[in-house]
């Protein structure tokens, strides 16, 4: 199990009108554990949903946790409950910081966000900046006054680092970025997340221009998922269950039907937290927490959106 933390909101300030950018603090005497650049934590919102939300902070801060929440008219019911209901002495359980976005060592590390996407983003700016290392942070927006942490990178340490491209202000980051690349060496390692468009904009744009993929790494904040399928068995094993997983129903979901709970998150493949070890049979594959390597060798799966394409998995649970 994650291990949680009793906390605080101990700031709150809303920019661009749609981003609550909120600071943690413990509520008790359990000091917060020092974050990687990258990481993100589990959010317990007051309505009973969990949300996985990008630290923003230098993580030579310690003792808080920061986060930029854009409120998001497609919510399913998290970003809007955070902008509204996380005030200023609001008291709710995080996790533990966990890292799936973690920077690699190389020659130069390029950085690109789109909107909200820059949240990890700045986390790994600050670590750079304060190990010496040679970096850029590009943001593309739709425009400076939608978008969060303009003063902070326009006059912060991270200035010089930072270049914008608001498109009502004329920028246009596609023309700007593929001439950029070309002038880039292929050794550097390139990092985005965004809008899932805008991300597979970058990666394509990066391997047009030769780089390699161990060096483009993406994190995404949510996907369109079809859990839907055929039907098929599972073997709990260290239950000892034998469960049928119907057409329209979700692995999870099944598991929990049987009284078999599995702790889950965003319930989109994304985050992991729902990952079993798995010990027969061929999952299929529907999330995009797993590298392609990781699906090919079939010992795990996430329970919230995979199914099998064989008649039966058995898992280790």
């Amino acid at each position: 199990m994650t291990e949680h933390y009793d906390v605080i909101v101990k700031k709150r300030q809303v920019q661009a009108d749609n981003v609550v950018v909120l600071e943690f603090e413990s509520a008790n005497a359990l000091k917060l554990p020092k974050i990687e650049a990258g990481a993100h934590i589990d959010v317990h919102l007051p309505n009973g949903l969990v949300r996985q939300y990008s630290l923003c902070q230098n993580p030579k801060q310690e003792g808080i946790f920061r986060l930029g929440i854009l409120k998001d008219p497609e919510s399913r019911g998290g970003s809007i409950c955070a902008f509204d209901e996380l005030q200023e002495g609001t008291q709710l359980k995080v996790s533990a910081p966990r890292n799936l976005f973690a920077l690699d060592e190389a020659e130069h590390t390029v950085l690109i966000g789109g909107g909200i996407g820059i949240t990890p983003l700045i986390s790994m700016a600050y670590a750079l900046y304060e190990e010496g290392k040679s970096f850029e942070l590009h943001y593309c927006g739709s425009s400076i006054e939608r978008a969060a942490f303009v003063e902070e990178l326009q006059q912060g340490s991270l200035a010089a680092y930072t270049k914008f491209y608001f498109k009502q202000s004329g920028d246009d980051h596609r023309e700007s970025l593929s001439a950029h690349f070309k002038q880039l060496n292929h050794t550097s390692h390139v990092y985005t997340c965004g809008p899932n468009g805008f991300m597979d904009w970058v990666i394509d744009l990066a391997k047009q221009n030769q780089f390699d993929d161990s060096h483009i790494h993406k994190e995404y904040f949510q996907v369109e998922t079809d859990a839907t399928g055929d039907a098929f068995e599972v073997y709990a094993q260290r239950s000892d269950k034998i469960i049928m997983v119907s057409a329209e129903e979700t692995l999870i979901d099944a598991l929990a039907r049987e009284g078999i709970k599995i702790e889950k998150s965003c319930e989109q493949g994304v985050c992991g937290t729902c990952l079993c070890d798995v010990l027969e049979g061929e999952p299929d594959h529907r999330d995009v927490y797993l590298t392609d390597e990781e699906k090919a060798e079939n010992d795990q799966i996430l329970v919230c959106c995979s199914r099998s394409k064989s008649a039966r998995l058995v898992l280790d649970i």
